[in-house]
């Protein structure tokens, strides 16, 4: 009888060499990199669109501010020209209705919410002084305890007072006469990140038209 004998195919014992090895842990490496740079890039797109929301918001309010103002007051009398800068910290002294008044044409607005309520720092000139005034937006909705029926607020003259971990804005405008036509002044309002979150910084312009 013919013994028949199994041979071991040679091709089939074959195991990984050190090259393919290392291969594939290129491969494995690229890809780990690639994943990692798009879930940063992500986390970065997802904080920049945050804060130029934000952005937004306190542009508008900052409009809504100047539009509220009658004519002939000096937060939005122009003479000639333009007061204020979108480039500079700018203050006018500004002839109105009321007199001679000193006008600031920008602010800080600080924004923070470390105790579960948001607290928005906004500056401005309180009696010639430079004062930084907090209000503090509750979650639940409520206002004042005392039954005034007003938001809560403190006054501080340090630009400190909205706390060290506060997302904070530096908000500029300007007023320009007869502009786009004559008889009416035109309002930019140009609001940037002011705390270094975000490379490049993040910045928002609006312009609204106005009597």
């Amino acid at each position: 009888m013919e013994t028949l004998q199994s041979r071991r195919n040679p091709a089939s014992a074959k195991g990984f060499t050190v090259l393919e090895v290392l291969f594939s842990l290129v491969v494995l490496s690229v890809g780990l990199v690639t994943l990692s740079s798009l879930a940063a890039q992500t986390l970065n797109g997802t904080a920049r669109s945050r804060y130029m929301s934000l952005a937004a918001n306190l542009a508008s309010e900052k409009l809504e501010d100047l539009n509220r103002w009658p004519t002939s007051d000096c937060n939005v009398v122009v003479a000639a020209g333009t007061n204020g800068s979108l480039t500079t910290d700018a203050t006018s002294s500004v002839s109105c209705g009321a007199g001679t008044s000193t006008v600031y044409y920008y602010d800080d607005v600080d924004i923070s919410d470390a105790t579960g309520a948001v607290s928005e720092t906004t500056s401005g000139v309180v009696g010639g002084t430079l004062t930084y005034t907090t209000t503090i937006h509750r979650p639940d909705g409520l206002l004042n305890t005392d039954g005034t029926g007003t938001l809560p607020y403190t006054t501080s003259t340090s630009s400190t007072a909205a706390g060290t971990n506060a997302v904070g804005f530096h908000r500029r405008w300007t007023i320009e006469k007869d502009q786009p036509v004559s008889g009416v002044r035109r309002i930019t309002v140009l609001v940037t990140l002011s705390n270094g979150y975000m490379s490049p910084p993040v910045s928002y312009q609006m312009s609204m038209v106005r009597p």
